[in-house]
């Protein structure tokens, strides 16, 4: 599903945790800490004694890279000026290519005196995984992609039948094995934790001991269920340069207290378009093909409703639409798409009893607002669940146009955009 970046700090915790299991002479401690704006500077120093005794590298950690090319990496830093470093930094705007946000989040850790810099990363596509590996690493490692070794691994085949040691490059001499075994152990890591992207760029050796220096990482979202305990405790924080608005972040609230799934992303709150789409899937498809006719720029949200959420949770997720979308008028009116497949498990006829809810409670701004309301479900009890909506649109005098498992998914977006 969704490929959701981590925090570096996060990271590295769980590689410092859990790669021992793999390489078990993998003895990077994981000193890392992590300043937000409600930070008690003073009880982190008192929580890791580190902080006081070694020098120290200071960086923002809000998932964007080249850091140090815009100038915002302290090195070599007592904690005195660590400190005093975030306490000027936190809270400040800063422009990272085009874009523009506030930094409210630092990582801290040892600073370690390196010459070599190594870089490693997986990553993975529809034939297997790849993994990557130089000896030429950090900010140039672009510049000399062709250094780069580039070793698949086949989905059947699996990391034991990669000859890992010949890939090694050559430069490496008597540590090419440490490097295959480490290099091994990483990809067990990344495979068996969900993740989808891991880059170390660079790592370098300390007495021989491998210490990662920077780290990018993204896991997979829908493995959740299986690694939530190896994850441990660590966030999804939204991408540099973008904050939820009130209605985004209710939503992700209810999100956070329901096994269900429920997601929200404006994206253009005067779009003509709005949708909601039950299931991760058909809202992908469903986006994609508005944007196939022409109409991405009248796309107003993305997101999706699924996992069975009950008729409360329905009925404040599309009350949260409807409100957004009826707070500007369009002289052309508004759409609204009520889509999806055919659910596996979710009860069409409770989700749609929470949408006959809200559409009832909103009876008035939807007539003023023009807004016309085009359904295509199918799944357990949607004969029921369309029926609701067949006769809700004789009942609030709004335009209803209601489709079931006959008609295709998409069927539904050139008949209402046909009239946009």
């Amino acid at each position: 599903m969704a490929q959701r970046g981590i925090r570096e700090f996060d990271a590295k915790r769980m590689l410092a945790r859990l790669l021992p299991e793999y390489l078990n002479d993998f003895n990077y401690k994981g000193e890392v800490a992590l300043a937000g704006p409600d930070t008690d500077l003073d009880g982190m120093a008192a929580e890791n004694l580190w902080l006081t005794k070694k020098k120290l590298v200071v960086k923002p950690d809000q998932l964007f890279g080249k850091r140090g090319a815009h100038g915002l990496v302290l090195l070599d830093a007592t904690w005195q000026q660590a400190r005093k470093y975030i306490e000027e930094k936190m809270g400040s705007e800063a422009v990272v290519g085009n874009t523009a946000g506030m930094l409210t989040h630092f990582l801290i850790e040892p600073y370690i005196p390196h010459e070599e810099e190594l870089y490693v990363a997986i990553s993975s596509d529809y034939e297997g995984d790849n993994i990557f590996f130089s000896t030429e690493g950090g900010v140039c490692v672009e510049e000399k992609w062709d250094q780069v070794a580039r070793i698949h691994v086949d989905t059947l085949k699996g990391i034991d039948k990669a000859d890992l040691l010949s890939r090694m490059p050559a430069s490496l001499g008597d540590r090419k094995e440490q490097m295959a075994r480490f290099v091994e152990a990483l990809f067990k890591f990344y495979s068996e934790c969900g993740f989808a992207y891991l880059e170390i760029n660079p790592f370098t050796l300390v007495d021989g001991s491998i210490i990662p220096l920077d780290m990018v990482a993204k896991l997979d979202d829908a493995e959740e269920f299986w690694c939530r305990k190896k994850w441990g405790d660590l966030e999804f924080p939204e991408p540099f340069g973008r904050s939820l608005s009130p209605e985004e972040q209710y939503i992700k609230d209810i999100d956070a207290k329901t096994g269900a799934s429920l997601k929200l992303t404006i994206l253009n709150p005067r779009g003509h378009v709005w949708t909601m789409i039950a299931g991760g899937g058909a809202s992908v498809i469903y986006t994609d093909t508005i944007s196939d006719l022409g109409f991405a720029g009248e796309l107003a949200n993305y997101g999706e409703y699924s996992g069975d959420p009950n008729t409360e949770e329905t009925y404040h997720y599309t009350k949260t639409i409807l409100d957004l979308m009826t707070r500007e008028k369009d002289p052309r009116g508004k759409i609204l798409l009520i889509g999806g497949a055919i659910a596996n498990f979710t009860d069409v006829a409770n989700t749609f009893k929470g949408i006959v809810m809200a559409l009832r409670e909103y009876r008035v701004k939807l007539k003023e607002h023009g807004v016309k309301i085009y359904v295509r479900r199918g799944g357990p009890n949607y004969e029921e669940g369309l029926k609701l909506m067949r006769r809700l649109g004789t009942e609030l005098g709004v335009p209803i146009e209601v489709f079931g498992p006959e008609t295709h998914m998409t069927r539904i977006v050139p008949l209402a955009l046909k009239e946009a």
